[in-house]
């Protein structure tokens, strides 16, 4: 038999390969299944409100692709964050059984171990393309579905990517690490480890709350994801400044989780399915966000949003601070050392590579327009 390791071992190989696939994959089309096979409906828990059409809409494109690709057999029917469970908490109803499947942010769960980071993103880590060369072909997603399945009995698959985001909404001016002291913002993950040690008050709010949170001063800033969902929420009508890069989302992952028992429970056929629609997601969500924001970016710069780049003060900062936090839990945390010293091999070899192969190229034409 199998052992776990194995198991998942061969699940990320081949998610790994759905994705790689899904670069030429057609609009889905239905397709037979076994008359044998059963007939499923499963309630999807998410993060995300339904306003914003490329997440929630991602969500709901993993579900459409999965009926088609059972013959209509297996449903899957996503709710919006706070219907199922609270936005931040999918993990939990997942990991418990109470909903077979979540589709979430693994960094939201980083109370519970900083492994969560590795899934969603790390500050000044992997950008999109780098951070999918990791899980599928780097060792990645194999290291995180053994920590998933012996955590929280869930196994994940990377299921859409923002590409990297943007900075953040501030209602006041910030050019230094000084402006920052004491400004309530909203900011998850190890982003907002790093923003607590730089003085800032940190909050983790939903992103259908983020609005009102801001509009009436109960939070000074916020960062949401780029241009094309923030204008979504209106967040440019609750704050004038626009911060840029978010250097603590360089390429972050959502993902597909699944309650690891009722995986195991699911038909050969219905498991590809899962892995071939979620790989399919993956590419086309970071291709819609690439397509968008840069459209939506214009918009809100010609309405009067004031657009500008941190300080390298700030940068600097943040850069020193992070890789302290890293270096002080991997001391202290063996299972976040197992993955973090990995990563960090991966990065410095990735990134090398990519300031020769692409970085060179993007510079030589952003100074050549």
């Amino acid at each position: 038999m199998m052992n776990r390791r194995d198991f998942l071992k061969t699940a990320g190989m081949g998610v790994a390969a759905s994705a790689l696939a899904a670069c030429a994959s057609p609009e889905p089309t239905e397709t037979s299944a076994s008359s044998d096979l059963p007939t499923l409906d499963w309630q999807m828990a998410t993060s995300w409100t339904p306003a914003l059409d490329v997440l929630f809409g991602t969500a709901q494109k993993f579900a459409d692709r999965v009926s088609a690709l059972t013959g209509g057999k297996f449903k899957i029917m996503p709710r919006a964050g706070g219907e199922l469970a609270a936005a931040t908490e999918v993990l939990d109803v997942v990991s418990s059984g109470a909903v077979p499947i979540g589709h979430t942010a693994s960094y939201y769960y980083i109370g519970k171990s900083w492994v969560m980071a590795f899934g969603t993103s790390l500050p000044f880590g992997l950008t999109a393309s780098q951070q999918n060369a990791w899980l599928f072909a780097g060792g990645g997603l194999e290291l995180l579905q053994e920590f998933y399945a012996s955590k929280f009995n869930v196994i994940q698959f990377p299921a859409g990517n923002t590409s990297a985001q943007m900075g953040g909404w501030f209602r006041k001016e910030i050019n230094s690490v000084a402006d920052l002291q004491g400004l309530k913002m909203r900011i998850p993950g190890l982003g907002g480890q790093v923003m607590s040690a730089l003085g800032v008050q940190v909050q983790t709010i939903p992103g259908g709350e983020i609005f009102q949170s801001l509009e009436t001063g109960a939070i000074d800033a916020a960062e949401w994801v780029g241009p094309y969902d923030d204008e979504k929420l209106g967040l440019n009508k609750a704050a004038g400044f626009y911060y840029y890069p978010g250097w603590w989302e360089p390429g972050p992952t959502v993902e597909i989780q699944i309650n690891l028992d009722e995986w195991n429970k699911l038909p050969a056929e219905y498991q590809n399915a899962i892995q071939a629609a979620a790989g399919e997601v993956n590419v086309t969500m970071a291709a819609q966000y690439d397509s968008v924001n840069g459209e939506a970016l214009e918009r809100l710069v010609n309405s009067g949003t004031v657009l500008s780049a941190y300080s390298d003060e700030i940068m600097q900062a943040a850069r020193v601070k992070a890789f302290e936090l890293y270096e002080a839990k991997a001391s202290e945390d063996a299972e976040f050392k197992a993955i973090y010293d990995q990563w960090m091999t991966f990065r410095a070899r990735v990134q090398k590579w990519n300031f020769t192969n692409e970085f060179s190229l993007l510079e030589f034409m952003e100074a050549n327009q």
